[in-house]
């Protein structure tokens, strides 16, 4: 099947290059980024930067008032300069006063006005109103609104200063903050247009809103008013604009890629995929002349989720309410040969907890995952009442399109121990939704990381942060559990916080509410003429830096 795919390449690349294209017409001449998202965009306002379509988006429009390198260490923004203080519970930040948002015929004279920390108190407090319903209202759980600050949580001591007050010490705040949740929007643009402001956005980045023609194309053109500058003092942005497609269709992006219409696309889907990597995941000789591939460790855990919350009827009933046999389906399939067969090497089998590697408190050393053994599979199925499988029931696992091949790999070995799965599939958002809601019972998802510390792994099982209001969508509650977890998040020494990380992790391990499958790569193919266009943990997309030639 993939050499038809092959052989039909040069075929299909001749009329899509026949095809116009609009885009191209309208920004002849200019130097600009291409890329597509099939998955698509629902929105250009912050607040609802919670996929990863939505952040990149996010990123070329607004700025926050801090940020990460592509090494995620934490680097000035907006704010110059920052204390915390020796309690840990206040974080002052120092704002340039070079900033302006995007010119907008809102603002007098159609120019874009100075940011201020005002804007930033605006902008948090909007992230937390209920109105608003933004998904990343999480972020801020620690914040303060006690009588001791004036039950002011995000303070505007002037014009530059911004205090925030906190609870209690949370270390891995400052990379809270680094995320597009925490981007500067102006208030009169906001409350102009309101529940229509995703598709008119205001920032301050290095791009700025041009058009969204839905399900077809964005462009954002450059900002020429941009602060940031090169180590030459050059402006930033190089590049005019970036335009944005939705063409839905793996295979058809990928094409679009070889033909030279796209000038990067992230990962290496497509039936054609076969013809362009070797097994090992590299590419082949008669491609490295055409395309730049580089790979990271990437900051997501792919996995298997249980629901386990007994008080919901689906799962009270349910054979997988049984730790034994969810421990059973974890060790009854071989993960490195998943990744070898289906995935040509990138990433790593998840053969320690869920924390992935790439952080510094994943060791596989101390907390020790499950491993391919059908013998101790068996065993488990018998201590749960299931004797080589029999009276199981057939179990339902849930997936979308682009994991079928891994579920499927998944269903034949868990045949071989008994365990019968049917495997449903629903389209991407829906899924989403479905799991959100608590409405299926075994279900696979993944998670990438907000920020980078492990706390951000482990808040998936906090009891507190039960979807849909938090990002806990297995319903997991273990009461030493969340003691460790509270215990990580007031700690400021990183080897204590750490051991906490890898007790909540062996937990994790032990009741099973996950199946984790694998630790992620970053795989980006790049056209030669793109330079520096980076790659991170987070797989950020940051466009400000590039240049084509």
């Amino acid at each position: 099947m993939a050499k038809a795919h092959f052989f039909l390449i040069p075929f299909i690349i001749f009329l899509i290059s026949c095809g116009s294209d609009s885009t191209n017409e309208s920004t002849s001449g200019k130097k600009i980024f291409r890329y597509n998202e099939s998955e698509g965009i629902t929105s250009l306002d912050p607040a609802f930067s919670r996929n990863i379509e939505n952040i990149w988006a996010c990123n070329h429009l607004y700025n926050g008032l801090i940020q990460m390198d592509d090494k995620l260490n934490v680097q000035p923004c907006i704010a110059k300069e920052w204390e915390i203080s020796e309690d840990g519970k206040t974080y002052t930040f120092h704002l340039r006063n070079d900033v302006y948002f995007h010119d907008h015929k809102l603002f007098p004279n159609g120019k874009g006005r100075k940011v201020t920390a005002a804007d930033f108190v605006y902008s948090f407090n909007r992230l937390l109103d209920e109105n608003v319903a933004s998904p990343g209202v999480w972020i801020f759980n620690n914040v303060d609104f006690s009588e001791m600050h004036d039950f002011k949580a995000f303070e505007a001591i002037n014009d530059s200063t911004l205090s925030i007050y906190l609870t209690h010490p949370f270390p891995p705040f400052l990379g809270v903050l680094t995320m597009q949740y925490c981007s500067v929007v102006a208030h009169e643009i906001v409350d102009y247009y309101k529940h229509d402001y995703r598709n008119n956005p205001v920032g301050t980045g290095p791009f700025q809103f041009k058009v969204w023609d839905e399900g077809n194309k964005m462009v954002f053109l450059k900002n020429e008013n941009y602060f940031e500058k090169d180590s030459d003092g050059l402006r930033l942005p190089y590049i005019d604009g970036v335009a944005v497609t939705f063409v839905k269709d793996e295979e058809m992006e990928f094409l679009k890629f070889l033909n030279g219409e796209l000038d990067f696309i992230s990962g290496r889907e497509g039936g054609n995929k076969d013809e362009i990597f070797t097994s090992k995941g590299t590419l082949k000789d008669e491609y490295k002349e055409k395309i730049t591939m580089l790979t990271y460790p990437y900051l997501n855990t792919e996995y298997l989720g249980f629901l386990v919350d007994e008080e919901l009827d689906i799962v009270k009933n349910s054979p997988l309410s049984k730790k034994y046999v969810r421990q059973a389906i974890n060790y009854g399939f071989d993960r490195k040969q998943m990744i070898s067969f289906l995935r040509k090497n990138i990433g790593s089998p998840a053969n320690s907890g869920f924390i992935p590697k790439g952080l510094p408190s994943y060791n596989a050393s101390i907390v020790k995952g499950y491993e391919y053994n059908p013998e101790k599979a068996l065993e488990l199925l018998y201590a749960a009442g299931y004797p080589n499988g029999k009276g199981l029931p057939e179990i339902t696992l849930y997936t979308t399109a682009n994991y079928v091949d891994l579920c499927e790999f998944i269903q034949h070995q868990l045949s071989e121990i008994g365990i019968k799965t049917k495997i449903d599939l629903n389209p991407a958002g829906t899924h989403r939704e479905l799991v959100a809601r608590s409405k299926l019972n075994f279900f696979r998802k993944s998670w990438i990381a907000d920020y980078p510390d492990a706390e951000n792994y482990l808040a998936l099982f906090y009891s507190k942060n039960f979807t849909p209001h938090g990002p806990n969508y297995t319903h997991f509650k273990n009461f030493e559990f969340d003691k460790l977890y509270e215990l990580a998040q007031k700690e400021t020494d990183d080897a204590t916080r750490y051991h906490y990380y890898q007790q909540m992790d062996k937990i994790l391990i032990e009741e099973a509410p996950i199946v984790p499958l694998y630790y992620d790569e970053v795989v980006r193919l790049i056209q030669k003429n793109v330079e520096a266009l980076g790659i991170n943990p987070v797989n950020l997309l940051t466009l400000k830096t590039v240049k084509i030639n």
